[in-house]
């Protein structure tokens, strides 16, 4: 009787090892599904490249908030953008340059491409800027407003070009005319002379000085805050869903601050 009672506690025992192993068995199908789940891309994710032609002056900003929009969208890449005065990629863009997105530091540079037809729908304010005097470390000059550049040799943007049609304006309104040295096609181009010490001043936006405060000191000139450039964007006929996915971006929230990092006001 012993005998047969401990054959069946044992046989009682392996039944219930047997269950066991079943269940686990069992358990385990359903997290492998949902693994191998997890690990496939939404169905309506958007995918694919972004061609971006954008002005001079966003370099620095949109260098950064490239980043931050492919880590946020990795199924989405940003070929390396087009940088130049806004005048200049709209002239580009209208003799035939591929592109999706178009951002510029000027409204009537944005005019010049929908008169073209090329955007895809309504350009939208994303970003202001404003002008200062861009002088070297310590201001050796003592240079406190415009009429101090009377003499000196200073550069500005082109006429064309926004930071230059800008630049006009300021100069109009504080009753003198521009006598620069040179005229240059884009802002970085004003900065990168002052920089480098060749001329002893130069007009360019507050962005510019933000970004290069170790070379370079801004003076802001009266009425600067009467002369602000308004940024819009759009995307460009043919683009894709990719495109409009990274404009939405840079007008989001975290668009939005990665600009502000730069120096940029909210439209």
């Amino acid at each position: 009787m012993r005998t047969r009672t401990l054959l069946q506690a044992l046989t009682a025992l392996a039944l219930v090892g047997a269950c066991s192993a079943g269940g686990g068995a069992e358990n385990d199908a359903p997290t492998d599904a949902s693994t191998e789940q997890g690990a496939a891309e939404p169905e309506d994710q958007v995918s694919g490249t972004v061609t971006l032609y954008a002005a001079a002056s966003l370099e620095a900003a949109f260098t950064d908030l490239i980043v931050e929009f492919e880590q946020q969208n990795p199924s989405i890449s940003v070929e390396p953008p087009v940088y130049d005065g806004s005048s200049t990629l709209v002239t580009q863009l209208t003799e035939g340059a591929d592109a999706d997105v178009f951002a510029s530091a000027a409204e009537a540079n944005m005019q010049d491409l929908v008169a073209e037809g090329l955007n895809d729908g309504e350009p939208v304010l994303f970003a202001t800027n404003t002008l200062v005097i861009a002088v070297p470390p310590g201001n050796p000059l003592g240079i406190e407003d415009l009429a101090d550049l009377d003499g000196l040799d200073y550069v500005v943007c082109a006429p064309e070009v926004p930071c230059g049609a800008a630049t006009q304006t300021l100069f109009e309104g504080a009753g003198t005319s521009v006598d620069a040295v040179s005229q240059e096609q884009n802002v970085t181009a004003v900065a990168e002379r002052v920089a480098r010490g060749e001329v002893d001043a130069g007009l360019v936006y507050a962005t510019d000085i933000a970004t290069r405060s170790d070379v370079l000191e801004a003076v802001v000139p009266s009425n600067a805050d009467e002369v602000v450039n308004r940024y819009p964007i759009t995307t460009l006929v043919g683009a894709d869903e990719a495109a409009s996915v990274f404009v939405d971006f840079v007008l989001s929230d975290d668009g939005q601050a990665v600009l502000e990092e730069y120096g940029f006001g909210r439209p």
